[in-house]
């Protein structure tokens, strides 16, 4: 009985850790990528706001390239 529950725990804590080995590399993000996407969201807020051929747009489509290009 003992036997059995031992490798009942031990394929418990295996398995957790194996759920927590691969779900902190997805949450894990590079600074570069948090940039990026973040520019995607201004250039997409500022087109909505202000019209695709706006001074803003124009402005927030210069920084989603600066920050592609960076990230590459």
């Amino acid at each position: 009985m003992l036997k059995n529950a031992s490798r009942f725990v031990f394929a418990l804590l295996l398995g957790a850790g194996m759920i927590a080995a691969t779900v902190v590399p997805a949450q894990a993000e590079r600074p570069c990528e948090r940039r990026v996407r973040q520019a995607e969201m201004n250039y997409r807020n500022a087109v909505r706001h202000h019209g695709e051929r706006s001074r803003q747009a124009e402005h927030y489509r210069h920084e989603l390239e600066s920050a592609r290009a960076r990230c590459h």
